[in-house]
């Protein structure tokens, strides 16, 4: 009997069909999206937005993002307590191809600390062709200096490095946006962590 390759033995990018459909325009619907709290949800709101680049800073097309997250309080969704945070979802998923600027774009609360000691971030997992496995990062906020600068994790990697986990806010007619791309290679390269 001969067994042929997984998809995740060869060049993707078959995530995107079933979990990006929009990417390809089919017409089912997708499952996350980059809404990831209504208007409800108590909190400040906010919008990640940026790209993916390859190493020589061209946006990259077909990028799938996944993004987790803590509520305004640092509570994650689903948590059993009763003051569970409905209208956030807590996770979101983008595919780059489905905005012009190659742009993943999530709309949601700026998370609290989930623990002493740990500065709000989000978790982030890229998916794109090229890649056999998924790479995975985080984005602190750049207005969180006092709170960034005591982060073990964010302490853990090298000083001159840090910078590529820093998303930078912009204020402009009162709506609050934190720009993070993600290059993927480069000297700009962002940290990924082995988990």
């Amino acid at each position: 009997m001969s067994h042929k390759q997984t998809p995740s033995q060869t060049v993707g990018p078959y995530f995107a069909y079933g979990l990006t459909p929009g990417q390809y325009n089919y017409r089912f619907a997708e499952v996350a999206s980059g809404s990831m709290a209504d208007d409800k949800v108590a909190g400040e709101h906010i919008r990640i937005i940026g790209q993916v680049l390859d190493g020589e800073g061209v946006p990259i097309n077909d990028a799938m993002i996944e993004l987790w997250q803590a509520d305004a309080t640092g509570r994650y969704a689903g948590d059993s307590d009763v003051r569970a945070n409905t209208g956030f979802s807590g996770f979101g998923r983008f595919g780059t191809g489905t905005d012009e600027e190659n742009r993943f774009i999530f709309d949601t609360v700026k998370p609290g600390s989930v623990e002493n000691g740990a500065a709000p971030h989000v978790s982030i997992i890229v998916f794109m062709r090229g890649m056999l496995t998924h790479a995975y990062t985080r984005a602190y906020f750049s207005d969180e200096v006092e709170a960034n600068a005591n982060d073990p994790v964010l302490s853990s990697v090298p000083e001159g490095r840090r910078e590529t986990l820093v998303a930078m806010r912009n204020e402009e007619d009162g709506n609050v946006t934190y720009r993070f791309d993600i290059h993927m290679q480069g000297d700009a390269e962002t940290v990924f962590f082995d988990v």
